[in-house]
């Protein structure tokens, strides 16, 4: 029979073991649209791997790459009504719910790793404003490679360019097709080795990260170098949950986030030539993009640029105002 103090001491041993259940792991999914071996999604690992080390297990991150969970279209939402906690999108992606969140498509704005950090700043406390507002936390974000047109014949200028039909990948890109005579098509960077294959696609504007990724030189032949922008993906959280993490998990949380940020963005840039070097390598013309082309590029660009502006309203302005500030 035991007495009154072992009871005691098993009960207060079992309310612990409880506390203690209750502590353990929480299992977070994170999509991810991406290949897992993309520099994002392996940051994205990166970043689990710290979360898992600085909270002392507490929350356990899965990474699902490829679109392999939620197809990239889907992750947002997904993360907004907490089918997934945690997930990554490229951000300009909701510009079409949300203007201000094209913030990092602006053609020409900035075009250095640089200068697009100087945007960021100028932007983030706003771009955050209006994620919070779509129940959303930003922990991290990264910029890709900047941006250029892959085709599968030499082209000089929007004569070269009429009818072809072109991958998508938001409104700004879907902006540039139309003002070049192109068809915008919208696909999934999972897909763009499908589409190219059978036609669906002919070409499209991205990093050389997405060229070498899916081998499109089996498929396309020029690579124009013109550092249009230079977008951002990043990591999102449910408000929710973000919001029932105690405060302690919260900073070890962003204490990864901070940490692979920064890691990221240099990884990016120390990649960047490198893309470059594969498709030449594999037989592509890599080239910067002709006068005329990029006369007509800029142009476009700064009509993109005014457009934004009526569409981001007062904040747009205040973001473009503080970047040229400093």
């Amino acid at each position: 029979m035991m007495s009154k103090i072992s009871i005691k001491t098993a009960l207060s041993a079992s309310a612990l073991a409880l506390a203690a259940s209750g502590a353990t792991a929480e299992s977070w999914d994170m999509p991810m649209a991406y290949a897992a071996t993309n520099f994002h999604s392996e940051m994205g690992v990166v970043f689990a791997d710290k979360v898992r080390d600085y909270t002392g297990g507490e929350i356990d991150i899965t990474v699902h790459a490829g679109g392999s969970l939620f197809k990239g279209g889907e992750i947002k939402r997904a993360v907004q009504t907490g089918q997934a906690p945690i997930g990554e999108r490229f951000m300009s992606a909701h510009a079409n719910e949300a203007p201000l969140l094209g913030w990092d498509n602006l053609p020409f704005v900035a075009s250095t790793y640089a200068d697009n950090d100087k945007l960021w700043h100028a932007a983030k406390d706003r771009v955050n404003a209006q994620l919070s507002d779509l129940n959303l936390v930003a922990l991290y974000t990264c910029p890709w490679p900047g941006q250029g047109f892959y085709f599968n014949k030499e082209v000089a200028s929007s004569e070269d360019t009429q009818g072809i039909k072109f991958r998508s990948y938001n409104t700004a890109t879907a902006t540039f097709a139309e003002e070049l005579g192109m068809i915008p098509v919208q696909i999934e960077a999972a897909e763009l080795s499908q589409a190219l294959a059978t036609g669906v696609a002919e070409a499209f504007i991205s990093s050389g990260s997405t060229g070498y990724d899916r081998k499109v030189w089996e498929h396309l032949s020029h690579y124009y170098k013109v550092n249009a922008w230079l977008p951002r993906n990043y990591v999102m959280v449910n408000k929710q949950v973000w919001e029932g993490l105690s405060a302690e998990v919260q900073g070890q949380v962003q204490q990864a986030a901070d940490e692979t940020g920064t890691a990221c963005a240099a990884k990016s840039e120390e990649l960047a030539n490198w893309y470059f070097e594969q498709l030449e390598g594999n037989g592509m013309a890599v080239t910067d993009a002709g006068p005329a082309f990029l006369a007509e590029l800029e142009a476009i660009g700064a009509k993109m640029t005014a457009d934004w502006l009526a569409a981001a309203g007062d904040d747009g302005q205040a973001i473009l105002d503080a970047y040229n500030a400093n």
